[in-house]
This record gives C-alpha cells, sequence and structure tokens, in this order.
C-alpha cells in the first residue's frame, strides 16, 4: 500500500467520502498542522495559561478567522496585484489560480504553508498575547490551526461529488459552489458567510447573481493581461500566451486515466 499522497491522481470530482478522508489523513500538510496545534498548546500550557485566558482566546479567534481569510480572499487572492509582479506570480498560480481554473484537483485545493503558517501567526499572536500574555500566543496559535484543518476539509467537502446529509454542509457547499461557477465576486466564505453579509459580496443563488461572471474561472488574468503580465502563462503548460491573448483563459479540461 502507497502511502504517499503525491504518488495518487486525487480528483474530486471522482472521488467518494472514504477517498477523501484517506487523501486528507495522508496529506503531510495535515499532519504537520496537527503536530503545531498539539506543540503550541503543550508550549501555553507550560508557560501557565489559564482557563479563563483560553475561552477568551478561543472566542477570539473564532470570531477573527473568518475575516481574516475573507480579506485574504478577496482582497489578495482575487485581487490583480499579486500575478502582475514576477516575484509573487508563481505564488499566486498556486494558491489559487490553479484553484480556479481546475477545482476539482485535490492537490492544489490545499493551501500552501509557506502562506498559511506566516498568515495565521499574525492573524492570532497579537490577540494571543493581549488576551494571555506570552503564554497566550502559542494557544492563539493553535487554535488557527485547528479551525485551518476544518477550512481545509470543509473546502474538499465542497468540491468533493458527494452530497452532504446536514443541511448547514449543503448550504456552505452550494454558496462555495456559485463562488467557482458563477461568480467569483460572490460568496468568498467557506465556513462562515457572515462577513461576506457585512461586506455586501453574499449571493444566496445564482438568481440573485444574474448573468455568469465572464471572468469566474480566470479571476481576470485573461486576453490582454496574460500579454502585459505573461508569467503565470509562462508557468502553466496549457496556456499558450497567443491564444490566450486572442480568446482568454478558460476552465481547464485535464485528461483523465482510463481505466485499464
Amino acid at each position: 500500500m502507497q502511502f504517499s499522497f503525491w504518488k495518487e491522481d486525487y480528483r474530486l470530482d471522482e472521488m467518494t467520502l472514504p477517498d477523501l478522508w484517506k487523501a486528507f489523513l495522508l496529506y503531510k500538510d495535515i499532519h504537520i498542522y496537527f503536530a503545531l496545534a498539539i506543540a503550541a498548546i503543550g508550549t501555553s500550557l507550560y508557560l501557565g495559561i489559564t482557563g479563563l485566558q483560553s475561552v477568551a482566546i478561543g472566542a477570539t479567534v473564532f470570531i477573527i478567522y473568518p475575516m481574516v481569510w475573507y480579506g485574504l480572499h478577496r482582497w489578495v487572492l482575487h485581487g490583480r496585484l499579486l500575478y502582475k509582479i514576477p516575484a509573487t506570480a508563481k505564488v499566486w498560480k498556486r494558491i489559487h489560480f490553479d484553484h480556479h481554473r481546475d477545482p476539482y484537483d485535490l492537490k492544489i485545493l490545499f493551501g500552501a504553508l509557506y502562506t498559511t503558517l506566516p498568515t495565521l501567526v499574525i492573524a492570532t499572536a497579537p490577540f494571543g498575547y493581549l488576551l494571555g500574555g506570552l503564554a497566550g500566543i502559542p494557544l492563539a496559535f493553535s487554535f488557527g490551526v485547528i479551525m485551518t484543518i476544518g477550512y481545509e476539509f470543509f473546502h474538499c467537502i465542497q468540491h468533493l461529488n458527494y452530497e452532504p446529509k446536514f443541511k448547514f454542509i449543503k448550504k456552505m457547499k452550494r454558496l462555495h459552489l456559485l463562488h467557482h461557477f458563477f461568480d467569483e465576486n460572490s460568496n468568498y466564505g467557506i465556513t462562515s458567510f457572515w462577513p461576506d453579509q457585512v461586506f455586501s459580496s453574499f449571493k444566496p443563488s445564482a438568481k440573485e447573481i444574474g448573468a455568469k461572471s465572464p471572468t469566474v474561472f480566470n479571476l481576470g488574468y485573461t486576453g490582454t493581461e496574460v500579454e502585459k503580465y505573461p508569467w503565470v502563462a509562462e508557468l502553466t503548460p496549457d496556456i499558450n500566451i497567443a491564444e490566450a491573448v486572442q480568446n482568454g483563459v478558460q476552465l481547464k479540461k485535464p485528461t483523465r486515466k482510463l481505466a485499464s
């Protein structure tokens, strides 16, 4: 039995829920998240965190986490700055462009540790320190990591060929798929959509969205943008720059392996 995540071809539109659990638990970044969360909790306990401080920190992280990721998703990942800079084009391609062009490829659905971990530290450490001193910093970080594990799993569910049994998961999935297949400028949340409601980007149905966005699969990196800022296209084998300038960049249709 192979235990290497990268030796398998994980296509969420072809996987079952047990397949997803296997892949999820084999993925090394999930192992790293669990290890970091356990180590951070242990460090916080060693430094003398109290029960009341722990509750306050946990509640605070629970509130700020959706807002932080909403802001990053809307104004950074869906912004048009990262692909215009050669130094950040590769990062943007890896952590979001590829996912919108191929929403069913599990290997590019997961976030990259070199972006998620620094973000978690920056987002949680100040609140941890304010509410628990030095002992609160690793605890706040651990709560952020635990929420990220849940975020990653539910994100997988939303792209899996699977009908959730619980209504609230069905709703999350429907709202997220509207973001991917109708309008990339709506429903930036994954597990929480209250920031969308606060910032007027919440759209509960395709009817309310109206016409399908022409950039839903390419996030605006298409046509003359490819010609002016070719770095992402140069890193993407299936994009021909001349054709992309003429015809635009569309949804990727990967070649599937045929059963032998």
